[in-house]
């Protein structure tokens, strides 16, 4: 059976540096580390840098695996 559930747009499109940065002041705590993940949250890495990548803009992790 199909999930029914309607997913907000930005699930699959992404979000746009405004709607990141506007989410990001809505933090009280603006000292807060900000990590990324590509597996829903159990392996997160730190941002090293953000770079501008042709038409998008990166959040890079910069560890040596």
């Amino acid at each position: 059976m199909k999930n029914s559930k309607i997913q907000p747009s930005w699930v699959n499109r992404g979000k746009t540096i405004k709607e990141l940065i506007d989410e990001l002041r809505s933090f009280e705590n603006q000292d807060m580390l900000v990590e990324i993940s590509v597996d829903g949250g159990d392996v997160h890495k730190p941002i090293s840098l953000v770079k501008k990548s042709g038409q998008i803009c990166l959040l890079v992790n910069s560890e040596i695996l």
